[in-house]
């Protein structure tokens, strides 16, 4: 992606929102001296991201780069999104330094070393995921690197770096240690179907996932039969030898280790790859374009297995089936155990939506911006299952002020529609609990 796409989070973040109608109060974060939240065995400081207007004085909805909250509060934190710069660190606290860039994250981590540097608070809401309820429930880190040239920038001490960071968020906040809730921004899904487009890629194929997991003290181990429906994708990074091409400047990218692996049409090398029908709604297939994230899975990604042929396992992946190469011995998928999602007795397909926002008729009589979810393009059929069943936050933040001078400014709507995590592909989405039963794998 370019450094314009890595930026490019502008107005829509600034109109978006947020029931339990708990009034948040804003406090500019000016440079005061603040201690960062991080944990104590890791080289970290503190500079504080733009919270200042960018129009006139009394346009208080143009500003950057955050919105103040008071998390994990009534909203709670339940993800770490975890990006690439596509700009050096100095260029990167830059632009976040600048309200007229109208982007920011929580945290940026510097390659050479796996300096951390924190810009926004943990309770206040970074402009960073793309999509605004992730947003909302989520802590952003920032990689110094670029997506395309991953394996010169992602070193061990960033990785180390970032691990003790996860790790320490991970347990202050209750997240999962699981892929479904530490994402990267690749697997983080559209607000509505008409966005799965212009959805970010990153830190792309070049992220070592089993390493980084394992750092984690979550690696990919077998804790079921061979026979298991539900698996874990786990090829070696230095031996998963993959081409692809980065195709923003039509060029092909060096043969090199890779945490993705190719997904086909059909059970053979010379299968069309698949095709994500929001990346190509004119049905075309898919390509080994680095960004093209549907015609992949990466290591230590989830997914039920839909069908079984000599050298290949075919997948649950948006609704349809995917293969994928996995010869004997190699290790590409390991037998895991879980909880698994799948559409109640009865139901043809279920909706998935990207955010798990409230019901209209939750939000108060007389506020004006109801703003509820709309279904993505996929759906979970009959027969069919995926990796998930974790609560997901049900909630609307109102912020479009920088000093909640709008009536129900810098509100958090919580809705009583329950709804689930599922890995719905290469990005996670969320259905209703009401929809599906949540059953362990094999069950």
């Amino acid at each position: 992606m370019t450094s314009k796409q890595r930026i490019r989070l502008a107005l829509a973040l600034t109109t978006t929102g947020a029931l339990s109608v708990a009034l948040l109060s804003p406090a500019a974060a000016g440079a005061d001296t603040v201690r960062p939240e991080c944990p104590r065995n890791l080289a970290c400081d503190w500079v504080p991201a733009a919270y200042q207007q960018t129009g006139e004085p009394e346009d208080k909805e143009s500003y950057g780069n955050y919105d103040t909250a008071d998390r994990p509060g009534s909203s709670g934190i339940k993800f770490i999104v975890l990006h690439d710069t596509e700009e050096d660190y100095a260029t990167t606290l830059n632009i976040f330094q600048d309200p007229a860039r109208q982007t920011s994250a929580h945290y940026v981590v510097r390659s050479a070393d796996g300096h951390v540097t924190q810009m926004v608070k943990n309770k206040d809401v970074a402009w960073q995921a793309g999509n605004w309820y992730l947003n909302t429930h989520s802590i952003g880190i920032e990689q110094e690197g670029v997506a395309t040239e991953g394996a010169t920038w992602y070193t061990p001490e960033m990785y180390r770096s970032t691990a003790r960071l996860v790790r320490h968020l991970a347990a202050k906040y209750d997240i999962p240690l699981d892929r479904q809730h530490i994402l990267g921004h690749d697997g983080v899904p559209p607000t509505s179907a008409d966005g799965t487009k212009n959805m970010h890629w990153d830190p792309g194929p070049y992220w070592d996932w089993n390493r980084f997991m394992a750092l984690l003290g979550r690696p990919t181990e077998p804790s079921a039969p061979k026979s298991s429906e539900l698996v874990t994708v786990s090829p070696d990074f230095t031996k998963n030898q993959q081409e692809f091409r980065d195709c923003e400047k039509n060029s092909a990218l060096p043969r090199q280790g890779s945490s993705a692996v190719p997904l086909h049409t059909e059970p053979s090398a010379d299968a069309p790859l698949f095709s994500d029908p929001g990346v190509h709604p004119d049905g075309s297939p898919g390509t080994n374009c680095a960004a093209d994230w549907g015609s992949k899975i990466s290591a230590t990604q989830q997914a039920v297995v839909a069908d079984r042929a000599p050298g290949w396992t075919a997948i649950w992946w948006y609704g349809q089936k995917a293969w994928f190469s996995t010869p004997a011995g190699a290790g590409v998928t390991t037998p895991t155990s879980g909880r698994v999602v799948r559409p109640k007795a009865g139901k043809a397909e279920v909706p998935v939506y990207g955010v798990a926002y409230p019901e209209k008729a939750e939000y108060p009589a007389d506020f004006v911006k109801p703003t509820v979810g709309t279904p993505l393009l996929y759906t979970i059929k009959a027969g069919q299952a995926f990796p998930g069943g974790g609560e997901a936050p049900t909630g609307y933040f109102y912020a479009p002020t920088i000093d909640a001078s709008k009536p129900y400014d810098h509100t958090y709507f919580r809705g009583g529609q329950k709804y689930v995590t599922v890995q719905i592909g290469h990005r996670i989405g969320f259905v209703r609990a009401s929809d599906v039963d949540v059953v362990r794998s094999g069950s």
